[in-house]
């Protein structure tokens, strides 16, 4: 079962809160995961190639580095189904790009500037979120 863990995900949160608004005091951009990475593809914007490029690589190496300072791997569990994992993929892509974005972006940053836009694109992925958590806890497994 899901551990409940409130410190660490309140510290969780406002580590990504703080990285939301750097980002944008220093690039003016939204830390919109889904766009950052997505301006790494083909076409290439090359202003926005190195800053996106140090983005994502920031949050590549940020488990390494939680490693690195408390001495414990990251843990995380991921199925070993890979054709649920490849649907979830493409429906978490699909999501993205009918939704004009991700939960990044709009979780985080567009919430927080009092978009209705982000409200309806965040209850959305939410609610999808609990029926998937519910199917695959209630359902799927018996």
């Amino acid at each position: 079962m899901t551990e409940f863990t409130p410190l660490a995900s309140l510290m969780g949160g406002a580590l990504i809160g703080c990285a939301a608004v750097l980002l944008m005091l220093a690039n003016g951009r939204i830390a919109g995961v889904s766009g950052i990475a997505g301006s790494l593809l083909p076409p290439v914007d090359r202003q926005r190639f190195l800053p996106s490029a140090a983005f994502v690589v920031g949050l590549l190496a940020a488990p390494v580095a939680y490693g690195l300072v408390t001495g414990s791997a990251v843990s995380q569990k991921v199925s070993s189904n890979m054709p649920l994992m490849a649907l979830a993929g493409v429906l978490v892509g699909l999501g993205s790009a009918i939704g004009s974005g991700c939960t990044s972006g709009h979780g985080v940053c567009g919430l927080s500037r009092l978009s209705p836009r982000s409200l309806v694109a965040t209850a959305t992925f939410m609610a999808c979120a609990f029926v998937t958590v519910f199917v695959s806890r209630h359902v799927i497994a018996g």
